[in-house]
Parts: C-alpha cells; sequence; structure tokens
C-alpha cells in the first residue's frame, strides 16, 4: 500500500516525559508573530520569544505543542494547540510551549518529491526540514522532511535516529534493520534534535 503524502509535522514519539510538563517548557509569542502549528518546528527570537523562521542553519529552539492567550474576540482565556496568528490585544503577548528537551525523539514524514523515502543508510545523518501548510481546522502542522536533504552537516536541525516500520504497510513499508534498502516515497521516520539552542549541532556520519 502506498504512503499518502499528508504531512503532520513533528509528532512527539519518545524522551524522558518529566511530570507534570511532560517536557512542555513555556515561551513567549510576540502578538502579532505568524500561525505556528502544532508540531511546527520553532526559531528563538531576539526578544527571548519564539516564532516560524526560515529552516536553514540557525539553532530551532524546539517543537511548537500549544498556547494560552487572553482572546480578544472571545474575551476570555483561550488554551489552544495552535497560535492562529491573532485575537489578542496590541502589545500582549502569547503564552507558548514547546519541546527542546535534547533527548527528545519525534515521528516526521518525509515529502517534498514524489521520489524514493529515506532508508536505514540515513540512520545518524542530519535533515533540513520544510513547513508546508498548517490545518487550520485541527490546527496540526504540515512541516515535513525534505526528502533529499540528507547530509552530514552540523548545522541541520534533525538527526535521523530510525526508520518507522511498524505497522507495515502504510505509513512505511517494511526493511530489514540491516539493509539500507530506501522504503518507498512519503515515508515517517524518527528523529531527534541535532541543531537547537538547548545542543550543538553535531555531524552526520
Amino acid at each position: 500500500m502506498a504512503n499518502v503524502d499528508a504531512p503532520f509535522g513533528f509528532s512527539q514519539y519518545r524522551g524522558l516525559a518529566y511530570a507534570p510538563t511532560y517536557e512542555q517548557v513555556p515561551v513567549a509569542i510576540a502578538y502579532n508573530a505568524s500561525a505556528i502549528f502544532y508540531g511546527d518546528p520553532v526559531f528563538p527570537t531576539a526578544a527571548g520569544g519564539v516564532e516560524k523562521g526560515t529552516p536553514g542553519t540557525d539553532p530551532i529552539a524546539g517543537v511548537f505543542v500549544g498556547c494560552k492567550y487572553l482572546s480578544v474576540a472571545q474575551k476570555r482565556t483561550v488554551w489552544s494547540n495552535y497560535w492562529p496568528g491573532s485575537d489578542v490585544a496590541s502589545g500582549n503577548t502569547v503564552e507558548g510551549y514547546i519541546i527542546n528537551d535534547p533527548n527528545a525523539r519525534f515521528v516526521a514524514q518525509v515529502s517534498g518529491s514524489t521520489s524514493t523515502g529515506i532508508g536505514t543508510d540515513a540512520v545518524n545523518n542530519n535533515v533540513q526540514f520544510a513547513y508546508g501548510t498548517g490545518n487550520t481546522a485541527n490546527g496540526i502542522s504540515g512541516a515535513y522532511i525534505v526528502y533529499n536533504s540528507v547530509a552530514d552537516t552540523a548545522t541541520l536541525p534533525f538527526k535521523v535516529v530510525g526508520i518507522l516500520t511498524d505497522p507495515p504497510g502504510s505509513p512505511g513499508t517494511p526493511i530489514a534493520p540491516d539493509t539500507a534498502a530506501a522504503p518507498g516515497a512519503y515515508n515517517r521516520i524518527i528523529v531527534a534534535f541535532n541543531n537547537v539552542t538547548t545542543r550543538a549541532g553535531t555531524l552526520g556520519v
């Protein structure tokens, strides 16, 4: 069964999950910052907050998992899995939440092309992401791993630590752990932070 091209951002797969916050760290978001979706990687700002930026060589701040803000339209405090990019008074800040634990692991889809996916030969190498289009109906990110971005570059934001093969079929074709076979387009991989503010970027193999 072919994999469906439906990116969903970076979904937490494993980590230390410290209670009671489960690795979520509060951060500030400027009232006029563009929309940030659940699972979007975010970048640090000069003012000490976070925002969506341009994927490149700068370290990311973490992965966005929700926010709290005083809604102008609803006249109450709103808890949301994504920041819509408006609906607070001018000058106010939004309390966002990110995961930035250097031990965290995430599942993300490989996309950006209908070419083959990323196989086991990419493990311990680094990869780049793209934002895609977030879903305003459910707040879920459209971010994905760029299929042809595998490199040993230390400044790339994520490191490949595994290929998701369970359950077999969709979202991934099962492959033997001792082969480098590509599992097909739009497969899902397991990644860790590489170039993030809580740790220095490292070279791939």
